[in-house]
This record gives C-alpha cells, sequence and structure tokens, in this order.
C-alpha cells in the first residue's frame, strides 16, 4: 500500500497543531508517519506532537523554508503529505490524496483549495475565491504550471529527490512552496483538485502587513526563479523542445 507521510513546519502554534493532529488521527486513510517540525518552538507544540504520536525533528535555521525542507528529509513514504498547524482537513483528505496518486502513477503533486474558518461566513467564501484566484491563477501564469500550495499539497518522495538540492532552504524572504513548485520544472505533471478542500486560518487577512508580507516574498519568489528562467521561457520550456533545454540550478 502506498505509503504517506505528513509534514507540519511549526513554531509556537500549539493550539493549532492539537487540533490538526486530532484531526489527521482520525483519517478514514491514516497517515503511516506524521512529521512535525520544530522551528524553534517555546510553547507546548513539541510534547503535542510527541504525545500524539508524530515523529518531531529540529530544524534550528528560522523560517518556513529550512522547516519544511528539513521536514521532506525526514519523510519515509512514497507520498509526501504538506500541511500548516492551521490546516483542518476533511476526515477523508488523506484516502483522496493516496487515491489520486494510486490512478495516475504519473502524477508527481497535487493541491488544492481552503476555505477559511475564522472569517466571517460571507467574507471568508469571498476571500477563499480571491485568494485561489490569485495565487493559482496568478502565479500559475507567473510560472507556466500548477503551483502548490503549503496548507493542502503532496508530492512524490522522488520529487523530492530531484529537487530538494535545488530549493532555497536557507532564505526565510521566499515562499517555500511557491519556490518548490518553481523548481518542479516543466516535466513535472502536477495537478490542481477542486475537490480536495481544506480549512485553514486566514491569517493574512488579519491585517495590510500581513498580506502585503505575504504579497512580497511571492514576488521575491518569482525574481529569485525568474533569474533561471523567466515567464516566456517556462511557457516555451512546456513544449516537448523546451523541456529538452530546461535545466534547474540550485537558488
Amino acid at each position: 500500500m502506498t505509503r504517506l507521510c505528513v509534514v507540519v513546519p511549526v513554531l509556537d502554534d500549539a493550539d493549532h497543531l492539537a487540533v490538526l493532529l486530532r484531526l489527521l488521527a482520525a483519517q478514514t486513510r491514516p497517515a503511516n508517519q506524521v512529521v512535525v517540525v520544530d522551528n524553534g518552538c517555546s510553547d507546548a507544540s513539541a510534547r503535542i506532537a510527541r504525545t500524539a504520536g508524530a515523529e518531531v525533528v529540529v530544524e534550528p535555521a528560522r523560517g518556513i523554508p529550512a522547516a519544511a525542507a528539513r521536514g521532506y528529509d525526514a519523510a519515509d513514504g512514497d507520498i509526501v503529505v504538506r500541511c500548516d498547524a492551521d490546516t483542518r482537513p476533511p476526515a477523508d483528505w488523506l484516502e483522496r490524496i493516496a487515491a489520486a496518486f494510486d490512478a495516475d502513477p504519473r502524477l508527481d503533486a497535487l493541491t488544492g483549495p481552503g476555505t477559511f474558518y475564522d472569517l466571517p461566513r460571507r467574507s471568508g467564501r469571498a476571500a477563499a475565491v480571491l485568494y485561489a484566484a490569485g495565487y493559482f491563477l496568478g502565479a500559475g501564469s507567473a510560472i507556466a504550471a500548477v503551483p502548490l500550495w503549503g496548507s493542502n499539497m503532496a508530492f512524490r518522495s522522488r520529487v523530492w529527490e530531484r529537487v530538494g538540492p535545488l530549493v532555497a532552504r536557507d532564505r526565510q524572504d521566499v515562499h517555500d512552496d511557491l519556490d518548490l513548485s518553481c523548481r518542479l520544472g516543466p516535466d513535472a505533471r502536477v495537478r490542481f483538485d477542486a475537490r480536495l478542500r481544506v480549512g485553514v486560518a486566514g491569517r493574512m487577512f488579519h491585517s495590510r502587513a500581513a498580506a502585503a508580507r505575504r504579497f512580497r516574498l511571492a514576488a521575491r519568489t518569482l525574481r529569485l526563479n525568474w533569474t533561471e528562467l523567466g515567464p516566456g521561457g517556462r511557457w516555451v520550456a512546456r513544449t516537448t523542445k523546451g523541456r529538452k533545454t530546461w535545466r534547474g540550478k540550485r537558488a
């Protein structure tokens, strides 16, 4: 049976993490491994993870890129599933992910959207639509591919073996999920599943500063990867001829 490993980078998010781990334990198709990456927590996150049966690994270098990469390195499974501590997956989340990869041996990565459970219902729905359109369509156009979303994504371990040395794991000024999406390259088979939906906290909508910071990180991530191959070149590289000319380089 396909082995699933869930990776969760955490920095002082004990309350959210406790809820997530309960939801993971209640999955119709449980994970074979849950890796919680302690990125310098000063709260009870690590203790809560160990009590729930998760494997805790420590990444002293601050930043989600470093923490996520450390978790992927520690993953022992065929499929690496990534979410955040504030992700609220439905009970069949992992079952859907496993079924998608089992049904398509060529599938490299999978991602889906989210709903913001801590925002008012009407504005939360609008925010979810706008965010999904901005990220999956906007970022997707910029990288000529389906971008992965860190709150709800999965990829084969063989993919990480190939691109792990290329990602910008030592930088705090990039979005790790968008950087990974760029590093996958035009040969990757990535699918967006609108039905693979999770709940997430709408933290970026709580203040203008939080939203502005996310946009700045996205811009830096794109600029970093465009120095190697710009959007036009990436679209050309999606053709069979173009794919032969694309080679990833370490950030």
